[in-house]
């Protein structure tokens, strides 16, 4: 057997998992329970001034969301909440139910010069908040970091925006675009907000798997200067001119990036009566996005310490173009 058949045979059977997972993916996500938790704090509008308040607040409400976890016998939960209610966290928004909304700044939204947000992919909830990459908060912390080594100094800040419903990997939704359109909404919202908040940064948006739909489906329009997507599905566009933007748009696959063998397509499936797949791979020539090298990554890995696709997610994140290797 040649090695294109066998690749050909193993996209097959990822595209039937796919719509098997579809089919399926209701009733497991029906079962799931969950946690009380309070009413998100009430919060002032986004400003400057208001930062400090917000992050109080915030701050208050997770902690209380941590003892009402713990009253519900929730470990798991409880655990993840009082890591994320300590001092030295911002939480410029937090919502405890379900599976919950957080917004994590690290460095000053108000004064930054380049303010960078990690758009998450499926499987991102208050459990898998934080930790060390991939975890969300712990990407940003990693691109951070990295932005401060190679250049010291810089007034930058990185947002870890959980700031919608992600899909789980197995389940209707991670197969559709229904996730990424209200996520698109709650992202164009943030972003002008951020804008209102300080008008002289140049925002860039990093966006991880299914967040990279997400971003897609939020670009048109959108006052960033870069979108980098990476470990890509597809977007749900054909090509870049889809998007509708201006933005310096990048893309990345990692070697040992399992979402290779996923296939770049959209098949109609008339017993859901939707789409299910993504459409064209971002990486590809005739999508239009500007490559940027990943060495070895895996689909986890794009933002792990010392990487290479971390090292040049931070020369996007600094505007740095002409310093990012695309080999």
């Amino acid at each position: 057997m040649s090695v294109r058949t066998r690749v050909t045979r193993l996209r097959r059977s990822v595209l039937a998992a796919m719509i098997t997972a579809a089919l399926c993916g209701p009733v497991w996500a029906a079962a799931e329970p969950r946690t009380p938790a309070p009413a998100p704090a009430a919060l002032p509008g986004l400003s400057a001034d208001a930062l400090d308040i917000r992050y109080t607040a915030n701050r208050g409400n997770i902690a209380e969301a941590a003892e009402m976890a713990k009253a519900a016998g929730d470990v798991q939960r409880e655990r993840a909440l009082r890591a994320l209610a300590t001092a030295d966290r911002h939480f410029l928004l937090f919502d405890g139910r379900g599976e919950g909304r957080a917004v994590e700044v690290l460095g000053d939204l108000a004064t930054a010069d380049r303010i960078s947000v990690l758009v998450p992919g499926s499987d991102t909830t208050l459990d898998t908040f934080d930790g060390p990459s991939p975890r969300i908060g712990g990407a940003a912390r990693s691109l951070h970091e990295q932005i401060h080594r190679q250049a010291p100094g810089a007034k930058v800040a990185v947002v870890a925006w959980l700031g919608y419903a992600a899909p789980k990997t197995i389940s209707t939704d991670v197969l559709t675009t229904g996730r990424a359109e209200d996520g698109a909404r709650e992202l164009r919202g943030f972003v002008s907000s951020v804008e209102r908040l300080n008008s002289g940064a140049r925002v860039s948006l990093m966006c991880h798997s299914y967040g990279s739909v997400v971003c897609g489906r939020a670009a048109r329009g959108l006052a960033v200067a870069d979108i980098a997507v990476y470990g890509s599905p597809g977007t749900a566009a054909d090509s870049l001119a889809e998007w509708g933007t201006t933005a310096r748009v990048w893309a990345g696959q990692g070697e040992r990036d399992w979402i290779a063998h996923v296939p770049n397509v959209s098949v109609s499936v008339s017993v859901l009566g939707t789409t299910i797949g993504f459409g064209a791979d971002p990486t590809s020539r005739d999508f239009g996005a500007r490559a940027f090298a990943t060495g070895d990554a895996g689909h986890s890995d794009y933002l792990a310490p010392h990487s290479v696709s971390l090292k040049n997610l931070a020369r996007i994140a600094l505007g740095a173009a002409s310093e990012v290797t695309d080999d």
